[in-house]
């Protein structure tokens, strides 16, 4: 049931308990039960976020290398840091691996000054652009836990979905930031506490969410914790593929249940793959068989996660995802 809960979110992060129960065969009572004590928990938090596109901003993935016994505060800070997202600390505790918003045209070294503090504990730092993420909604989230719809209750799901709008897109407006800030703590609150909150009336509020998710505005995310849910290794693949294999591979990789994330990246390495396995000797299985079908890899590197800091829009503290406090 609880898997196909969390499925049925990441293919629709707003829909209705009604069909959520539909499709676990439960009651809507039960369903709403389940979802409920999954967030109280801190394994699950669905968030409203403003695409990154909005303010003309692109998303970079930095690898800061620090010495292990200072690694710590510099990677809280920069986890707290609205401007950073999905923060983690790989290799040993000597890498902090996280994605930045900043401007296509801004100079890397620009970007890093803004994000990062002035530091004698940081050794070495890279910077690449995310060029093309991989995979669609519904088959490329992290469904290791064990997808529980098919794949035809999947295509009705996301039937509906419009494609993604050209930039540039349109910026909310004032008027709009309590509406934003109420999805960015629960982005499934309901249309009447989202009245609550903005002081609107519940059909505007329906107008206005829609007016902002299908101009591209407004996106939702589903936010979990894989080690809760008994997924303890979690790993970054960096991989060179040759181009004219680059995008078959990265949309292989991104169907792949082990796949949370696949994108295409500027530098060294041109493909990155964030990977979540049970433990090392499935990671081993998957490496060896799945990864290594796939053609054109011409060489590869992994960084294992040690801690995780922070996803989209959620901080982890105790091992729950929370809502980070207003800066």
């Amino acid at each position: 049931m609880d898997r196909k809960i969390l499925h049925a979110l990441q293919c629709a992060p707003r829909l209705p308990f009604r069909h959520i129960a539909e499709l676990a065969d439960v009651s809507e009572q039960t369903a709403a039960r389940r979802y409920h004590a999954l967030r109280r928990s801190g394994v699950l938090r669905v968030v409203g976020l403003v695409a990154p596109a909005v303010h003309g901003e692109a998303q970079w993935v930095a690898r800061i290398r620090s010495r292990p016994d200072r690694v710590g505060p510099l990677a809280d800070s920069l986890a707290k840091r609205q401007d950073v997202a999905h923060a983690n600390l790989a290799s040993g505790g000597s890498e902090i691996i996280c994605t930045l918003r900043s401007p296509v045209e801004a100079q890397r070294d620009d970007v890093l000054l803004r994000q990062l503090p002035r530091s004698a504990s940081v050794l070495d730092v890279s910077i690449d652009l995310l060029l093309h993420p991989f995979g669609e909604t519904g088959t490329s989230e992290w469904t290791g836990y064990g997808a529980g719809l098919t794949l035809d209750q999947v295509r009705r799901l996301t039937a509906d979905r419009q494609p993604a709008p050209a930039p540039p897109l349109r910026p909310p407006t004032e008027e709009d930031a309590p509406l934003l800030a109420a999805l960015a703590e629960d982005g499934r609150a309901p249309h009447t506490r989202l009245a609550e909150l903005t002081g609107w009336s519940n059909a505007r509020v329906a107008r206005r969410l829609e007016a902002l998710e299908t101009s591209g505005t407004l996106f939702y995310d589903v936010e979990l914790l894989p080690e809760r849910l008994g997924h303890t290794l979690n790993a970054t693949l960096w991989l060179r593929v040759v181009p004219a294999r680059l995008h078959q591979a990265g949309e292989e990789l991104a169907r792949h249940a082990e796949v949370a994330f696949a994108g295409a990246i500027s530098g060294h390495h041109n493909l990155m793959v964030s990977v979540i396995c049970r433990d090392a000797e499935d990671f081993y299985r998957y490496l060896t068989t799945r990864v290594a079908a796939i053609d054109g890899i011409n060489s590869y590197e992994v960084s294992i996660r040690v801690r995780r800091l922070k996803q989209a829009a959620s901080l982890i503290f105790h091992g729950r995802l929370v809502h980070p406090a207003p800066a």
